[in-house]
């Protein structure tokens, strides 16, 4: 440790990112708030990250979901599921303008999914439609992707999928209808074609409900060129009769 961090710490003890009291180390949480988060270790779908109680670790495994209705990606992560102190944090990052929260989440991140990390070319993230990002003031995956723990493995692009259409908002929809929203509304930037031709690429994002977006930044990337599609997403919503596309 330098003087100049030990000299900031004192000034700024690193908070927790869920209560905010003080802790050891940064970007971290404290022993409360790490017990109500829900960490998806063990047994895992390896296409979409849902925990899997009934199989073994190190299995090829796919959820039911998955099997019944196969996402456009390939392999896929999650490193907690969206509730408790998880689901607090993300929403802070999300919608209330705490991009200093990145740092916790990136770390989760890299974590769930340093294979797919590694074994990227190029890594995006999902995209917002330009009213949203207005709205928002910033594409929280985007900011994701930024940190060094990304950068320093493959090209980030941050524009390579673009959202072409406003599309209605997803809440409520099942998973026929955010299908059938964005078959149309995603597409790979033209300018970028040429750079993932027989590529594998790794799309990041915070949250997965349905997988609807996903699949439809996937497809756009596949059907430009891309060898293999991976994703890789802070939090998984986790509910009965949950099945991506």
């Amino acid at each position: 440790m330098t003087v100049l961090t030990s000299f900031v710490d004192l000034l700024y003890p690193p908070e927790c990112a869920g209560c905010r009291e003080i802790t050891n180390a940064a970007h971290g949480l404290c022993p409360t708030c790490w017990g109500q988060t829900a960490f998806i270790t063990g047994a895992k779908c390896d296409c979409c990250g849902m925990p899997v109680a009934t199989a073994l670790p190190g299995q090829d495994i796919r959820c039911e979901g998955c099997a019944s209705h196969p996402p456009a990606w390939g392999r896929g992560r999650a490193a907690v599921l969206y509730e408790g102190v998880a689901r607090d944090i993300i929403l802070r990052f999300k919608h209330r303008d705490r991009l200093d929260l990145a740092p916790v989440l990136t770390r989760w991140l890299t974590r769930a999914g340093g294979d797919l990390i590694e074994s990227a070319d190029i890594i995006a993230p999902v995209p917002l439609h330009w009213t949203r990002l207005l709205r928002r003031r910033a594409n929280q995956a985007a900011e994701l992707v930024r940190r060094p723990a990304f950068r320093r493995h493959a090209q980030v692009i941050p524009d390579l999928v673009t959202r072409r259409q406003a599309t209605a908002t997803l809440r409520g929809k099942t998973r026929t209808e955010r299908h059938q929203i964005l078959r149309e509304a995603m597409a790979l930037a033209p300018r970028h074609r040429q750079a993932i031709q027989n590529k594998t690429i790794l799309l990041v994002d915070d949250v997965m409900t349905t997988g609807a977006t996903l699949s439809a930044a996937a497809e756009a990337c596949k059907s430009a060129g891309a060898a293999q599609v991976n994703v890789l997403v802070v939090a998984r919503v986790a509910r009965e009769g949950f099945g991506p596309i």
